[in-house]
């Protein structure tokens, strides 16, 4: 009886550590895949921005001198709905609603430019910029590799949403 008992003990001892590892492997495996799901969807994100920004002061540039739209092939004046923020995107929207509006408006003189660059009339990206950042650093990993969301609202961030 003795020799049953002991070996059922051992083999649970080993059942239960093989258990603990398993578990402890498959925590930090999903720990690691969504760090790299984060850190993919800040690229994209990144890159989705960037390509916006870039667009939309083309077109800017383009509407204060031109009557005629003279929009990019394959321009987009929205970001992607599913990857940004509902606030990202009405900002988006404002800018490209601001780029339409001006080429209503008559064409810049020199002059003019220069004094809308100095009153930063001209930067209509800035608060679709400050919205990218602010959603950049709502999305972390905190000190326990937990991906923590902060949704940021009108009137600042609230409490956070933890996702582990």
């Amino acid at each position: 009886m003795d020799i049953s008992f002991s070996t059922f003990a051992a083999l649970l001892g080993a059942a239960i550590g093989g258990l603990t590892s398993g578990l402890a492997s498959w925590v930090t495996h999903r720990i690691r895949v969504r760090t790299q799901w984060l850190a993919q969807d800040t690229l994209r994100r990144q890159e989705l921005y960037k390509e916006f920004i870039e667009a939309a002061a083309k077109c800017y540039a383009g509407a204060l001198q031109h009557e005629q739209p003279g929009f990019p092939p394959g321009s987009n004046f929205t970001p992607r709905r599913l990857l940004s923020s509902p606030r990202v995107v009405a900002l988006a929207e404002q800018v490209g609603q601001k780029i339409i509006d001006t080429y209503l408006e008559p064409n810049k003189t020199f002059l003019e430019l220069r004094d809308m660059i100095d009153t930063k009339a001209s930067d209509i990206l800035n608060s679709f910029s400050e919205a990218c950042r602010e959603e950049f650093d709502s999305v972390r990993v905190d000190e326990n590799c937990r991906v923590v969301i902060t949704r940021f609202v009108e009137e600042g961030p609230s409490s956070g949403r933890n996702l582990s």
